[in-house]
């Protein structure tokens, strides 16, 4: 029969694991201090992006809390890191309240189990926590109707987006603000966002279409959206030729060199059969 000191071990390992990354250290010392007190057990802080991936590999937390704002490499980029080596790993996205709508969506396009606004009550932290491992999508409830309503907009100067670009929507309406000369204050008003989220954009298209300039940048961005419309001009072109070149197979079993060919076969039968008398 286990003693009372075994019990609680057992409960003790038990307990969630989650890796805190944030470079504020007051920041790191408040979410650990709630998730501790809510019996969850806290087994790295990560100083940046780079150690937060480091740390994730060696710990294998149940959840990591992790912070945007980071420098070496910023808190979505370190997300999609972990969850390309690691697809199950829950990661819980802490943002500023300014950029809460853009970047939480853009981290649960990129595999975040959620996000909260770093301004929410630090008490609801370990309930976002519990609830992802049990298999929920965190978003704040204010959030929702919000969320939708960015996932249905387009509003950039290439139409509808590629389906199958590097870009994220967003990222389109930035780029095409860019080719429209528009500097980084211009488009953080226009879009209603913050300048540190528009540079935050910035950077991200810049990596995908792996340009050195925004003015390179637009310039390959155009030759995606060609790209698309000359393939969706072939693609109907194709359908086309092949709708033409069916009819024009039905319309040669229907003309008469057919039957001639069947005529003078039967007239060839009877000049044997003459032949032979």
């Amino acid at each position: 029969m286990a003693d009372g000191s075994e019990t609680d071990q057992n409960a003790r390992d038990k307990r969630p694991r989650t890796v805190i990354a944030d470079d504020d250290p007051f920041a790191r010392r408040v979410i650990s201090t709630s998730l501790t007190g809510a019996g969850v057990l806290v087994v790295a802080e990560a100083r940046n992006g780079r150690q937060a991936v480091e740390l994730t590999r060696h710990h294998r937390p149940d959840v990591v809390i992790m912070d945007v704002v980071m420098p070496e490499l910023d808190g979505i980029g370190a997300t999609r890191e972990i969850l390309k080596e690691i697809p199950d790993q829950l990661v819980i996205v802490l943002t500023g309240a300014e950029e809460e709508e853009e970047l939480g969506l853009l981290a649960l396009r990129f595999g975040a189990a959620g996000f909260l606004a770093k301004d929410a009550n630090v008490d609801a932290l370990p309930r976002t926590l519990e609830a992802v491992r049990a298999g929920e999508v965190a978003v704040p409830r204010r959030m929702t109707r919000t969320l939708v309503e960015q996932l249905r907009r387009t509003r950039d100067s290439y139409g509808t987006p590629p389906v199958k670009s590097p870009l994220t929507p967003r990222e389109w309406e930035v780029i095409g603000l860019l080719k429209a000369a528009r500097s980084t204050d211009q488009i953080a008003t226009e879009l209603g966002l913050s300048t540190e989220t528009v540079r935050f954009h910035v950077k991200n298209l810049l990596r995908k279409l792996q340009a050195g300039s925004r003015h390179e940048a637009v310039a390959l961005a155009d030759r995606i959206a060609v790209g698309r419309q000359s393939a969706d001009g072939e693609s109907a072109a194709g359908a086309g030729g092949r709708r033409r070149g069916g009819q024009d197979r039905r319309r040669s079993t229907l003309e008469r060199p057919g039957v001639d060919r069947r005529r003078g076969d039967r007239r060839s039968g009877v000049d044997r059969r003459r032949a032979v008398g």
